[in-house]
C-alpha cells in the first residue's frame, strides 16, 4: 500500500470510465482490496503515447481492453526529486460503430 501511496500525488483523483469521480483514498482503498486476492483478469494495453505538458509533467494514454471492454486511459504524471507520480488518471469507454 505504501508503494501506490508514494506513487500518487495527495490530492490525486480519477474519473472513471462509468463518468463517477473517485478521491485517492478510493482508489487506494480499491488496489489495495485488488492485490489482497487478484482477480483473474484478461487484459491487453497498445497505442501507448506520452506527451510532455510542461516541465517534468507527463499525459501518457493508451488503450485497455479489460475482460473484453474497451476504454481509452489517460494518466498525467509529474517526475519531482526523482520521484514519479500521478496526479490524475480517466478511463473513457470506446463504443464501436
Amino acid at each position: 500500500m505504501a508503494d501506490f501511496e508514494a506513487m500518487t500525488a495527495p490530492d490525486f483523483w480519477e474519473t472513471g470510465a462509468s463518468g463517477r469521480r473517485y478521491s485517492r483514498v478510493h482508489v487506494l482503498d480499491v488496489l489495495e482490496e485488488c492485490y489482497r486476492e487478484p482477480p483473474v483478469e484478461e487484459w491487453e494495453t497498445s497505442e501507448f503515447q506520452c506527451r510532455e505538458l510542461a516541465t517534468d509533467l507527463y499525459l501518457l494514454t493508451y488503450t485497455l481492453v479489460l475482460n473484453g471492454r474497451r476504454t481509452r486511459r489517460a494518466t498525467i504524471w509529474q517526475n519531482g526529486a526523482g520521484e514519479w507520480r500521478f496526479l490524475y488518471h480517466q478511463g473513457t469507454p470506446v463504443h464501436e460503430p
